[in-house]
């Protein structure tokens, strides 16, 4: 499964000006790793890039590509405390959705972002993501997915 699966890494804040065009980016990624044969999407359900990746998938598995899956994993399952309202009705939603959801702890802890970071890396071949920071959890994901050898796609890049 770890063949066909891609997981998603990047900041909670996407400038304004950028959504759409990484959305656009976004989508066309996940059809070109589709038409590789690519099934399994993994998602870690925080605001931000997380979300427009979840909400691709889902779009584009209810419209073109209806064999793939989406995979949440979820750091804990208080992560939405201290949310706005909106963002936790759009998670709820996108949890009510998805194909499976996962918690790799089961309350708030330290370290238990980082958890979750590892357990999309470990359990993925390819890493889409959107890292404009040296510093934070996007660059740790990012940094141990290349340590792990994943092909990494940064939509941030302007390529």
């Amino acid at each position: 499964m770890r063949n066909k699966t891609c997981c998603f890494t990047g900041h909670r804040k996407i400038p304004p000006e950028q959504y759409i065009m990484i959305a656009k980016r976004l989508k066309t990624e996940i059809i070109r790793l589709v038409e590789d044969g690519y099934v399994y999407f993994a998602a870690g359900g925080a605001l931000g890039f997380d979300t427009m990746a979840a909400k691709a998938v889902l779009e584009l598995k209810e419209t073109t590509c209806p064999q793939i899956r989406l995979i949440l994993v979820l750091p804990c399952k208080t992560q939405t405390r201290g949310w706005d309202m909106d963002d936790v009705v759009v998670y709820e939603d996108i949890k009510a959705r998805c194909d499976k959801f996962v918690y790799t702890s089961e309350e708030y802890t330290r370290g238990c972002m980082f958890k979750r970071n590892r357990h999309l890396v470990d359990n993925s071949s390819v890493c889409i993501c959107y890292l404009t920071e040296s510093k934070g959890g996007t660059a740790y994901t990012v940094n141990y997915a290349n340590e792990k050898g994943l092909s990494i796609t940064n939509l941030s890049n302007n390529e």
